[in-house]
């Protein structure tokens, strides 16, 4: 059995890092904002077992798969030549995914 790696971009840690800012800021809890960063993690880290389970979007970015975590998440991912799960980008509360990967892109 192949082992995979899930690794995270630099975008992706950023997007991390201002989500547990924001649910701070709003909550006034930070272990609020770091129990739910660390469950995205570690639903990202289940991403090495089956990839495949979200949905592929060619029609955003090339190789691009998408996942929804607890309704209010999405998590853009590639899956490497090497099988390694690669996490780009993460985004919270219902923001334009897809126009924010279609412009990184440029």
């Amino acid at each position: 059995m192949t082992i995979r790696r899930v690794v995270f971009r630099p975008a992706a840690e950023d997007d991390l890092a201002q989500l547990y800012r924001d649910i701070t800021t709003r909550s006034g809890y930070p272990e609020r904002a770091i129990g739910y960063v660390r469950r995205i993690r570690r639903f990202c880290d289940t991403l090495a077992s089956f990839p495949e389970r979200g949905q592929r979007r060619d029609d955003v970015r090339s190789g691009l798969w998408v996942i929804s975590f607890e309704r209010r998440v999405i998590i853009a991912y590639m899956i490497l030549d090497t099988g390694d799960v690669e996490i780009g980008r993460i985004f919270y509360g219902g923001r334009d995914y897809e126009a924010i990967i279609r412009e990184d892109e440029e």
